[in-house]
């Protein structure tokens, strides 16, 4: 029996690993980037009116969020959750005129369409196309 997770194909199966591994990359990096308090990092935070304190916190959020997301059983969580962190990061460029503010959004645009393609289940929930009456 097929699993709910289980592409209808091989071809859609890599499609979704790209487009996923896309912004799980991105935020992967940024969540290493403030645990390693990369040079920038707090510059960013002052720009943006962050305490610094709340590097490492965003940090583990990030980790956390990729983590949920790639994993098979939690991607729906790991979606909603990178959802929301994706969210704020956007509201964060948006309110410092940070010319980067579009990045966040195709970021959740990407992690969406990654797990639509490689799960049946939100594809039934969110249907493209209608279907037929049965």
């Amino acid at each position: 029996m097929p699993s709910q997770t289980q592409p209808v194909s091989k071809g859609i199966w890599w499609t979704s690993v790209v487009v996923s591994a896309l912004p799980s990359l991105l935020v992967l990096m940024g969540g290493v980037m403030k645990l390693l308090k990369a040079p920038g990092v707090a510059e960013g935070f002052a720009r943006a009116g962050l305490p610094e304190h709340l590097i490492l916190p965003v940090g583990v959020i990030e980790l956390v969020c990729v983590i949920f997301y790639v994993v098979p059983r939690t991607s729906v969580l790991g979606a909603i959750l990178m959802t929301g962190l994706l969210g704020g990061a956007t509201l964060t460029c948006i309110r410092v005129s940070d010319p980067t503010a579009p990045l966040p959004i195709l970021c959740g645009i990407l992690a969406w369409g990654g797990l639509y393609l490689r799960d049946r289940r939100v594809r039934a929930l969110i249907p493209l196309r209608a279907t037929p009456a049965e």
